[in-house]
């Protein structure tokens, strides 16, 4: 699901700028070692300004010098945050697990949605942002600040 079918997701400029404020430690899953990709340009802008980026992809063992955990499940640390650069049918799971290390918001990327995903997400206290950037929103928020 894409465009103009994504529902909002309600949060207002303040709700972003507050998580991207309160955020530290992101997890990516789905990042990429293709610089021309999304999934790895995106993580390396949040890199440069400060945020700690913590790779998650089964294929890889490092990316951008940073240690890449095969699943979320795999993390040794806590993360603020869990990044997703996933197709949104493939969603679900990746809630499903997130639900077990119960980070404070799982963000999916521009284009992305999961209806079932973000149900599950709020019935377990999990703050759900989707169909946004989060290069682009910190741009748009904080980009002068940071």
């Amino acid at each position: 699901m894409s465009g103009p079918n994504i529902p909002s997701d309600g949060l207002t400029d303040q709700d972003i700028r507050n998580i991207l404020v309160n955020s530290k430690r992101i997890a990516v899953v789905g990042m990429s070692r293709d610089p021309q990709k999304p999934a790895n340009y995106v993580p390396r802008y949040l890199l440069s300004k400060g945020y700690i980026i913590v790779p998650v992809n089964p294929t890889a063992t490092e990316i951008l010098g940073l240690k890449s955990y095969r699943s979320l499940l795999e993390l040794d640390t806590v993360v603020d945050v869990i990044d997703v650069f996933r197709p949104s049918e493939e969603v679900l799971g990746v809630a499903e697990q997130a639900v077990k290390i119960r980070p404070k918001v799982f963000w999916m990327q521009e284009g992305i949605y999961n209806e079932a995903a973000a149900k599950l997400l709020s019935a377990n206290g999990i703050k759900a942002v989707w169909n946004r950037c989060m290069m682009r929103e910190h741009m748009r928020l904080l980009g002068s600040s940071s």
